[in-house]
């Protein structure tokens, strides 16, 4: 049953991650992955890190668009946590990156 709950919630999610924990755990998820158009395409991750990495690697090599309400958050991932793209930063983007390095 929770399977299956597990199942119909990430058949929902167009781009993105997740961890599955039991309700009382406090340690390390029973699994966590990369979601792209409601399939999960990578599971059973060590991490919340590599989830994420293997998404943001995975939007880049499929060539996908970042989803409009996702596209900020992929540009800090690129930009601010990633330096990729010369680290060509707007002010706010720049201000972001000060405070997270304090």
């Amino acid at each position: 049953e929770n399977q299956s709950l597990i199942q119909e919630s990430i058949e929902e999610i167009m781009v993105g991650i997740y961890v599955v924990k039991q309700r009382d755990a406090t340690n390390k998820p029973e699994d966590n992955g990369v979601v792209l158009e409601g399939q999960m395409v990578v599971h059973d991750l060590d991490n919340v890190a590599l989830p994420v990495a293997m998404l943001f690697g995975l939007m880049y090599a499929l060539n996908l668009s970042y989803l409009p309400e996702l596209k900020y958050s992929f540009k800090v991932l690129k930009k601010i946590v990633m330096e990729l793209d010369d680290n060509i930063l707007s002010e706010k983007a720049h201000v972001l990156k000060i405070r997270l390095n304090e």
